[in-house]
């Protein structure tokens, strides 16, 4: 079959090269319309479904809306998790999915169980976020404008500049923060309230009661007919204050403004958003729909911003300050930049070491050529260009087949130089065809496992190896058809057959070394033996990690202060700590988001706050030149700036998505599960203490989940009854001090809340508020004091829950030191130092969790590649022997990959394991080419250490050019130092070390013991084994 693949092609040049011709011009096609991104999404199937309650406490929170929402979400088909936060006005919920789920149903399914949840009044309506994912961020902008207030700045980002970039495709919301959120207030005052014998219930319904518009059908007039409207609309502050209370006896009505103030002011705020150490600003986060292109979407963002700075009010701006286009545009560049330099390094050894310049030029166009069949496969598959999916792919792989077969072509053409061309080429294909597709489809056959692999390690590992086969078989039909097809027309005339310079230095010193190895067969297989051993001890040393942290080019830090900070504490925290970062010269902007907005969706408090540090060229930096040595130094530098701070260090994606897969920013997270708070909160401090003391341990924080003050007012339900009073008087009254909102102003485009509160003098002192009254309806006043037990008591800011069961959090990061080791160190610790109360267990989760996911499926994963291996081996020669042989390359490959891992100080890490899976494949690769010629000398009737030293000999060359081709083709991703390398690093070096050791082995061990494996004097079975091969081939 393959044989005759190669006869069509030869018989039918032209229809190949017109078929040549379409492949450029669809690849071309293709690779303008494929979507690039930094990285592979990782994001897990997630769902977030948010509750607001305006005033409402966590505890509260808890018992009222989480709890009932969980109960209703709990069954979910395909769900995996339930995670929920509580705090503060704000119920947080993440539902998360099996990845094979369909992401609309998901949504749809929770849908429907929200409508069934019955809250309490003056709750919002249970809502799911946006339709996005952790790479949705792509654009963050400030807007500013010299002299406008942070109320006018608002209220243009609000509804003007938000809903025009909502509508960008590809757009599917824009989070608001910062600034001050403009309402219509009614401050009451408590004085004329009493005065005039009123509640604020009374305010409360006739605000609401003098707002609205109705319709009255229609009426026929003159023969037409007009619709009736109805209008009661509040306006402005004036049509507030004019609201009729009640009409005294003598006729004279009792406003609004006699017993309120009522003016324009700005929501309570939960949060402020600060910049550059200069003050607050507003700012917006523009999030992009999952699965759209970056690069796309971030123009059409940025033109829809220009066009927006065209309308606004004169000096008023749209400024962007992060746009993650940027970052991948830097990788990209990393991936292409290493792509060019690898096809530069492997063309250039084609041509030094095939020694004819035509020949190298057409081994040479396999790349590009495959290259394209894999972007029209990758476009059609609807995977996307990134680091991985582009980035992982060896071009000197693409080339083995190519360089085996033009080798052959090359040699033949010089032994002949007067036999037909044509002819010739078509033998020379048929004596290598064979040997070249089966490495081909072992290389290819070793990546099918990797697609198997799930979770986090499955969505950044799979796009790599659907490409790299995409690429693989590409190459392999294109070096079947077009590589004999180009030789054929280009080879013409004398082909003189010329041995570098180099490839002879190594002939000279290869042969006598291969026979002294020769005559100590035992001393040869021992020595490597010996260093098979070596390796695997030096492998227990290396240590591992998740993965490799990709480099952003921008750092995060995440605070955290002692509950119960008031917003302009927060604020003046927020300004000390950018002062702080901006004395440093790689810091070009820090842009900080405290807490949460008025609205909240973010189930971050006031005591936390994420600072976006936006740094300069690498090449800039002189404080340290890596970001662990940033970090070290700016973690001091706030230490003794902001004392009191704990500090979480990241990077803007990373952070989000360690947020949405562990639901921590950090790579250790241990979960204590348990009921009492409390009892959570000093377990999580005694395991914070132990873990600080591991060595490597960084950013140890104990999740701050109590010490919040409360200020509780408890209804005396004996005193409500005595005084004539209900509970809901005085509820209404506490609600008061926060605001009630009671109806709408529709203001141009925009809507803004009316809200009834009591006036500033009275609801900013507890003694204040304890004196405020209550009318009973009969002429008496009551001071809350009299109905309501009122005291100061500390109780929890946050409360989690996970499965319905409550949990706290104790994270860490870690530095200087490799993750699996450090967590290993750190159990270890707190089983012995740590008794947890009865009933109260702990978990560790984080990057370590995913690490262990990972290694469990790679202990199925990484057997069926070597499976796979020697069932290709066998069915290739029918020759268990031969097939043993040939895979001893496997473990003796290993040896290098380890070694160039221990040298480099690279843990072990996913991204060095499919390295160890890709070099696998690669590794037997040189040793099919071997053992098939030994196999085709032995059947000529050679004994076998002659045919084993004559095959070696014979094909050093191409097991040198495959080797080299394919390790230069890693070498630019093994030693990058650009934004993108540090994923690829690992697995480039693991391929490249473990091709050292497999090609010593090919060249030395494998021909020396190769006798071992065939003793027989008739070679009669060879011959059978020779004939089989040729058989398939054909």
């Amino acid at each position: 079959m393959i044989t005759k693949l190669v006869e069509a092609a030869l018989r039918n040049r032209a229809a190949v090269l017109i078929l040549v011709a379409v492949l450029i011009v669809a690849g071309l096609y293709s690779m303008q319309r494929l979507p690039f991104d930094a990285e592979p999404d990782i994001s897990p199937q997630q769902v977030l479904v948010t509750t607001q309650a305006p005033g409402l406490a966590p505890v509260d929170v808890e018992r009222s809306i989480t709890a009932p929402v969980e109960l209703a979400l709990q069954g979910l088909p395909g769900m995996q998790s339930l995670r929920s936060i509580s705090r503060y006005g704000l119920s947080v919920i993440y539902v998360r999915f099996a990845d094979d789920t369909n992401l609309y149903l998901d949504r749809n399914l929770i849908g429907e169980r929200l409508q069934t949840i019955q809250l309490p009044p003056g709750t919002s309506a249970p809502q799911m976020g946006p339709l996005s994912d952790g790479l949705s961020e792509i654009y963050q902008f400030q807007v500013r404008g010299h002299g406008q207030s942070l109320m006018t700045l608002r209220t243009l980002l609000d509804w003007q500049i938000a809903p025009r970039l909502r509508q960008v495709e590809g757009v599917v919301d824009v989070n608001v923060n910062g600034g001050l959120l403009k309402t219509y207030e009614v401050q009451i005052d408590d004085n004329a309230l009493t005065r005039y014998g009123l509640s604020v219930g009374d305010i409360f319904n006739a605000v609401q009661m003098n707002n609205g518009a109705t319709g009255g059908a229609t009426i026929e007039h003159n023969g037409g007919e007009s619709i009736i409207r109805g209008e009661g609309l509040l306006r402005n502050t004036t049509d507030i204050g004019s609201i009729v209370l009640r009409t005294a006896a003598g006729g004279a009505p009792l406003y609004v403004h006699d017993v309120a103030h009522v003016d324009e002011a700005p929501m309570p705020r939960l949060g402020a958003v600060t910049r550059d150490g200069k003050g607050e600003a507003v700012v917006g986060v523009v999030l992009m729909g999952i699965g759209q292109n970056t690069r796309v979407v971030a123009q059409r963002v940025q033109d829809a911003i220009r066009e927006i700075n065209q309308t606004l009010p004169p000096g008023v701006e749209v400024a962007p300050y992060y746009n993650r286009a940027d970052l991948m545009d830097r990788v990209l560049h990393t991936v292409a930049h290493n792509m060019v330099e690898g096809a530069v390094l492997v063309i250039a050894v084609l041509l030094l070491l095939l020694g004819n310049a035509r020949a190298g030029l057409i081994v040479a166009m396999a790349i590009p050529l495959s290259m394209l069949v894999a972007v029209i496969a990758m476009y059609g598959t609807g995977m996307s260009g990134n680091l991985m999916s582009l980035g992982a792919i060896d071009f000197g792989l693409l080339v083995d087949g190519a360089v085996v077969m033009i080798e052959n072509v090359v040699r033949r053409r010089a032994e002949a130089p007067n036999q037909p061309l044509r002819p010739l080429v078509l033998e020379a294909a048929k004596e290598v065809s064979r040997p070249v597709t089966f490495a081909v489809l072992i290389i290819t056959a070793v990546y099918l496992p990797i697609l198997s692999l799930q979770g986090i390690e499955g969505k950044m590992f799979r796009p790599m190896a659907m490409t790299v086969i995409f690429a693989l078989l590409a190459s392999l039909v294109l070096t079947l058809t077009v590589m004999p097809v180009l030789a054929s027309l280009l080879l013409r005339g004398k082909v003189a057959e010329r041995e570098s310079r180099i490839l002879h230095w190594v002939r000279l010193r290869y042969e006598p070394i291969l026979a002294r190895a020769a005559q100590q067969p035992a001393l040869t297989m021992g020595l490597a033996v010996a260093l098979l051993a070596v390796a695997a001890f030096a492998a227990t040393r290396l240590g591992a990690e998740f993965l490799p942290r990709l480099d952003e080019g921008a750092l995060t830090v995440t605070t955290t202060k002692l509950p119960g900070i008031s917003v302009p504490s927060a604020v003046e925290a927020q300004t000390m700590v950018e002062r702080t970062l901006m004395r440093f010269p790689e810091v070009q902007s820090a842009v900080t988001l405290g807490g949460s907005s008025e609205i909240p969706t973010d189930p971050m408090g006031v005591e936390q706050s994420d600072t976006f540090i936006m740094l300069k060229p690498q090449s800039e930096w002189n404080t340290a030149q890596t970001q662990d040595g940033l970090v070290t130094e700016y973690s001091a530098a706030l230490d003794r700036a902001v004392p009191g701070l704990t500090l979480d260090w990241a990077q803007p994606i990373q952070m989000r998505m360690d947020d949405m897969i562990a639901g921590v920013q950090a790579d250790v997270a241990v979960q204590i599960h348990g009921n009492d708070l409390q009892t959570l909160h000093d377990t999580a401090e005694r395991v914070a203490a132990v873990i600080s003391r591991v060595p490597g341990a960084a950013d140890v924080e104990a999740q701050q989940t109590i010490g919040q003050p409360y200020l509780r007012v408890i209804v005396k339900r004996d005193a409500v009854a005595r005084y004539g009073l209900n509970a809901s008087q005085v509820l209404d009254l506490v609600q008061s001090l926060g605001g009630r909102n009671v109806g709408t102003i529709v203001d141009g485009e925009g809507q803004f809340d009316i809200r009834v509160r009591m006036q500033p003098k009275d609801r900013d002192d507890v003694t204040r508020i304890s004196a405020l009254r209550i009318s009973n309806g009969d002429g008496r006043a009551v001071p809350l004091s009299e109905v309501a037990d009122i005291r100061m008591e500390p109780g929890p800011s946050t409360i989690e829950r996970e499965e319905g069961r409550r949990v706290i959090l104790v994270q860490a990061n870690v530095r200087g030191r490799d993750l699996a080791g450090f967590v290993l160190a750190a159990q270890h610790a707190v089983d012995t130092q740590v008794k947890f109360p009865p009933g109260y267990t702990v978990s560790w989760g984080g990057s370590f969790k995913n690490l262990q996911d990972a290694m469990a499926r790679l202990y199925v994963v990484v057997p069926i590649s070597l499976v796979v291996i020697f069932a290709l081996l066998y069915l290739m020669f029918g020759n268990a022997s031969l097939a043993a042989l040939i895979f001893c390359n496997v473990p003796f490959a290993a040896i290098g990959g380890i070694f160039a891992l221990w040298i480099r100080g690279l843990p072990f890490s996913i991204s060095a394991a499919v390295g160890f899976i890709a070099l696998f494949g690669i590794a037997v690769l040189n040793g099919v080419v071997l053992v098939s010629s030994i196999v085709e000398m032995r059947a000529r009737g050679l004994s076998a250490a002659k045919a084993a030293k004559q095959a070696a000999a014979t094909r050093l060359r191409p097991v040198l050019m495959t080797a080299t081709v394919a390790s230069l083709g890693f070498l630019p991703m093994a030693f990058s130092m650009s934004s993108g390398a540090e994923v690829q690093r690992p697995l480039a070096t693991v391929v490249i070390g473990g091709l050292v050791s497999a090609t010593l082995l090919t060249l030395l061990v494998l021909p020396t013991v190769y006798p071992w494996f065939d003793r027989r004097k008739d070679t009669s079975r060879l011959a059978q084994v020779h004939e089989r091969e040729t058989q398939f081939a054909e």
